[in-house]
């Protein structure tokens, strides 16, 4: 079972997903998000299906968000980002794609068991 507590950092929640095989970078390309595999996926696709939000103690340039997402196809995997003006995805419209996908909040132990 998973604590929440043991989960306190980005890197760390990457591990567990690494762990369970859930490692897969979903990176914005012009043809959608892709893992790397040759599929491209668009939003209808994907789903959210759960938040990580970590905030730096003292550089707000440490605030970070992940996103754990799943495809209709059961690849499972994250796409992180910075928050607002920190973004490093402006120029391929992030943010506009993430928005696009539904949120199916689950609880950790799901994911992770």
């Amino acid at each position: 079972m998973i604590k929440p507590a043991e989960m306190t950092t980005l890197s760390q929640v990457i591990e567990k997903l690494r762990m369970k095989r859930h490692d897969n970078e979903f990176l914005l390309t012009p043809n959608g998000f892709s893992v790397g595999n040759g599929k491209f996926y668009q939003a209808e696709d994907l789903r959210i299906i759960k938040i990580y939000r970590f905030e730096g103690e003292s550089d707000p340039s440490d605030s970070s968000i992940l996103y754990v997402i799943e495809a209709k196809d059961g690849l499972i995997g994250y796409s992180i980002d910075a928050y607002g003006v920190y973004s490093n995805h402006d120029d391929m419209n992030y943010d506009d794609f993430i928005r696009k996908l539904p949120v199916d909040e689950r609880d950790e132990q799901v994911i992770f068991e």
